[in-house]
Parts: structure tokens; sequence; C-alpha cells
């Protein structure tokens, strides 16, 4: 059962820190699966807030936060793209990242931000939603 007091909402630039550290967790997770195959590039987390601080007001990007009171558990990335001729992709969108706290896994988070990102999206206008995830991410 979800717990009601988990939150959805658009991330703003105060929430770009935590959400970096939550990023650079999914990152390494993703080295360990594949080392050649994911980036590490120390110190992720100021890459990623870097990025993120980017990313934030440009107009085809999305970035929610799951909180609960002033917490940030979790977020996803996505973005709106164009037709991409090298991925054989009309317009679409791309959820790059989803990723929910350790300690917060277990309590629907997942499923809510998911929800809430593919409303958004839809709101803006994108036809499709696309993700990749790794094979070994159970």
């Amino acid at each position: 059962m979800t717990d009601p007091q988990i939150r959805i909402r658009t991330a703003r630039e105060g929430d770009l820190a935590r959400i970096a550290q939550l990023a650079a967790r999914l990152v390494r997770q993703h080295h360990a699966f594949d080392a050649r195959r994911f980036l590490l590039q120390e110190p992720v987390e100021r890459g990623y807030e870097w990025w993120f601080n980017r990313e934030l007001p440009r107009e085809g990007a999305l970035i929610l936060v799951a909180e609960r009171g002033e917490e940030i558990l979790g977020y996803t990335y996505s973005t709106i793209e164009e037709r991409d001729w090298n991925l054989l992709l009309d317009a679409h969108a791309g959820l790059h990242d989803i990723y929910v706290d350790d300690d917060a896994r277990g309590l629907g988070i997942g499923g809510l931000l998911l929800d809430a990102t593919i409303a958004e999206l839809a709101k803006r206008g994108a036809p499709r939603l696309v993700l990749m995830s790794a094979s070994q991410n159970t």
C-alpha cells in the first residue's frame, strides 16, 4: 500500500543536490553491472548536479521527485525528443532515470513516480514513452 504522505512534484533547484546523490547511486549500480558499458566519472554527484541544473529549466526536460515531508525519496528524469533516425524512433519521450532510495523501496513510490511521469509527458504532447533497462536490473 502506498504511503499517503508521499507527494510527487516537479523538481526545484534546491532539490538538485539530493537528486544528484540518488542519481550517483544509479550510475554506480549500472557501472557495477557492466563497467565497459556504463561510464563512471567521479565525482558523479557533482557531474549530475551540474547536468540537472542545466536540464531543469529546459522545456523538453522533466524531473520529478517523490517526497515525504521535506525528504526526497526518489526521482525520475525524462526528456521529450524529436525523431531519431539512429534509434529508429519517431517523436517520443525517453525515461532516462527512475530511482527510489533503498530505504524507501516497497512503498509504491516507483509506481507513483512512473504514473506521474507518464501523465505529465502525455500532457506535454509526448506520443510515446521509451525506456531501457539493464538486463541485470530485476
